[in-house]
Parts: structure tokens; sequence; C-alpha cells
């Protein structure tokens, strides 16, 4: 038997044929507006903040290393974390602005 066969097979107790594929679609609503929609949303806001970002501005890693933004190429950026000491990082790995770190 295959998925939907099982899904449209009436209850034993002589229901309706289609509860199964209502419940099913109900659970998958609920799950894409309590999980999956607000996680893009979250995605797409952290992306903007990425991109926002300048030259000067200070972040903090996802590895919750502190600095500030030295040069910024096209899928790295290079950070000043002590005088002289610079990293360069992938830009998914910074994590947020030290302004947007300290009001959350």
């Amino acid at each position: 038997m295959n998925l939907l066969s099982i899904l449209l097979q009436a209850p034993a107790t002589g229901g309706n044929p289609w509860s199964g594929l209502l419940m099913m679609v109900a659970i998958i609503a609920i799950f894409y507006f309590l999980m999956i929609r607000p996680q893009q949303k979250r995605q797409k806001d952290v992306q903007k903040a990425r991109e926002a970002l300048a030259v000067g501005d200070k972040v903090v890693t996802a590895g919750g290393i502190y600095g500030k933004i030295k040069e910024i190429g096209d899928v790295y950026m290079l950070i000043e974390i002590a005088d002289g000491v610079r990293i360069r990082i992938d830009k998914t790995s910074v994590f947020a602005s030290t302004e947007d770190a300290q009001q959350k």
C-alpha cells in the first residue's frame, strides 16, 4: 500500500474517508506557519544585516570573536581583532554588529 491509499482509507468506525488527508494538510500548514516561515524571515533579516555592514563596523563572528571590519570582499571579510592582528573570515560567519548583539 502506498501512503495515499492509506490516507484515503475510511477509518474502521465508518468516518469520512477525507479526514485523514485533511488532518495531514492541517499538520503541514501548522508546521509551515509556526516553524518554517518564521525561520525564513529570520534568515532574510540576517542576510540584510550582513549586506548593510561596512568597513569600520564592529562585529561579532559566529565563533564569538569581536572585531572591526577592515576590508570586505565578495565572500570574505578582513577583521581586526587586536592592534595589528587581522583575520580573514567567511561573510556568513559574521553573526551581528556589536550594537545588535548588545540589544539582545
